[in-house]
């Protein structure tokens, strides 16, 4: 079982273990394998102020830093936010991933007051694609945009 908590400087550390884990990284945007431990430490402490972006350590049982789940650009008028997720490879296979983004997702809609939760994914990144057809997300089309993203939304029930 998971729970979400703010992060912690503690958790610098495990993240960037998966930053630098190609197969977690390999399909992202970002430029992750350059992050150094003092880059996760600037990310936490910004992290801290939850506006426009709200992002919480998803912790284990032994209350170990296994990912991060982040609800980016909080738009308060449109009532929508970005879900992202990055999970340290320790989680593949466990249901934690699935875990953390249901109770990212839940935060978003009911405390939050969302409407709208939406994400994206590059068409290469198979893993990520079948984790969210597993959850029962599919695609807003069958094919990318102009920049080779599938997007995924929901709405608040």
């Amino acid at each position: 079982m998971i729970q979400l908590r703010r992060l912690e400087p503690k958790d610098a550390v495990r993240m960037l273990e998966w930053m630098h884990d190609p197969d977690a990284v390999e399909h992202m945007h970002a430029r992750f394998q350059d992050m150094t431990e003092a880059d996760c430490l600037r990310f936490i402490r910004t992290a801290a102020q939850d506006r426009p972006d709200l992002h919480r350590a998803v912790e284990g049982p032994e209350g170990e830093y296994l990912g991060t789940v982040s609800l980016k650009s909080i738009d308060e008028a449109a009532k929508s936010a970005e879900f992202a997720i990055a999970m340290h490879p320790c989680t593949r296979g466990k249901g934690q991933a699935a875990q953390a983004m249901q109770a990212i997702l839940k935060l978003g809609f009911q405390d939050l007051g969302l409407q709208k939760i939406y994400w994206c994914v590059d068409r290469q990144n198979l893993r990520a694609r079948r984790f969210y057809e597993k959850q029962g997300y599919l695609p807003l089309s069958q094919d990318p945009d102009e920049k080779d993203l599938f997007w995924y939304e929901i709405s608040a029930r």
